[in-house]
């Protein structure tokens, strides 16, 4: 069994100052809507791999390429602006800490931001993502948008992707956990697709994941 601390869009204020932390986990996983300098403490307070989607309010990471140690962009040497180690999953599946993982970030588009897609331009990306997982099914669909009509909500920032439903048909995840849409301190239910559960992460959850996808 998988342990995970799972973050989105609320930095959980105990967790950012250390106080009283006492967790054990095998992985960290965001969201999106994060600073990436508390990704990184996560990282470092918890010695554990974060694997992360950018959310709408993060800067752009499309384009950045790694070649023998030195991060590229347009062939050119720079400096990556995404959280130091950690593994951006946006439109790639890794397999980390025994979890296959497939992510696809952003939310849907409403002011041309970084990290905003038509629902056109982000069923492009989600196919791609399909075609990269081969065939086989993941674990955890890590969003940072919920699917349409699946815990988004009304007005057009907050829409969810229609892409989700078929995307989640075709990786068949146990898990999609998503974030962008704030509960404001009220429950919110797990919600599904077909097997999978939906799940609204904002703010910082612990969750168990076991994997029931076996290595190739």
């Amino acid at each position: 069994m998988v342990r995970a601390l799972v973050v989105a869009d609320e930095v959980d204020e105990s967790l950012w100052c250390g106080r009283d932390v006492d967790l054990s986990v095998d992985v960290v996983l965001g969201a999106g809507d994060l600073p990436f300098g508390y990704l990184e403490h996560l990282a470092d307070l918890l010695d554990v791999p974060v694997v992360f989607v950018p959310g709408n309010h993060d800067p752009d990471l499309t384009g950045f390429t790694r070649h023998r140690g030195l991060s590229l962009r347009g062939g050119v040497p720079t400096s990556w602006p995404g959280p130091a180690g950690g593994i951006d999953a946006d439109g790639r599946v890794v397999d980390v800490a025994g979890l296959r993982i497939a992510g696809l970030g952003g939310s849907v588009h409403y002011n041309g931001g970084p990290n905003q897609w038509t629902q056109r331009a982000q069923a492009r990306r989600a196919r791609r993502l399909v075609r990269r997982a081969r065939g086989r099914p993941v674990d955890v669909l890590l969003t940072h948008s919920p699917p349409r009509g699946v815990g988004d909500r009304e007005d057009p920032p907050h829409h969810g992707f229609d892409c989700l439903h078929a995307t989640v048909h075709r990786l068949r995840p146990r898990w999609l956990l998503h974030g962008h849409i704030h509960p404001y301190g009220e429950a919110v239910a797990d919600r599904r697709i077909d097997d999978t559960a939906v799940r609204n992460v904002v703010g910082s959850h612990v969750l168990e994941l076991g994997s029931l996808v076996q290595p190739a």
